[in-house]
């Protein structure tokens, strides 16, 4: 074991390394436990947002018109008492729909 203080790597701010030079031991075993943590945390995070936007990707239906763009996505209608699909997707300010199908009740 080394006598000398470890180097700090250069990934960590300068105010950080200065602000854990000035802690007790026990507090840096603190510091490193919760550092830990939210760094697990954090990459679980990440995975569950990459999975949520593949899922989206997935759930995306694939047959689309050809004058809808890939973007749009599908909502439901209630027109005198009926239930329509519509594609819909923004358009510059402008929200664009059209027609898909009705509403099957049984699904």
């Amino acid at each position: 074991m080394s006598y000398s203080p470890p180097s700090p790597p250069q990934e960590i701010p300068d105010d950080v390394v200065e602000m854990l030079n000035k802690q007790s031991p026990e507090v840096l075993k603190h510091i490193a436990q919760f550092a830990e943590e939210l760094a697990e945390h954090r990459e679980r995070e990440a995975r569950l947002a990459e999975q949520d936007e593949e899922e989206q990707i997935e759930d995306r239906p694939g047959d689309h018109p050809d004058d809808v763009p890939s973007k749009a996505t599908i909502t439901i209608k209630k027109i005198n008492d009926n239930r329509y699909y519509y594609w819909q997707w923004r358009d510059g300010d402008r929200i664009r729909s059209k027609y898909k199908r009705p509403v099957n009740p049984d699904e």
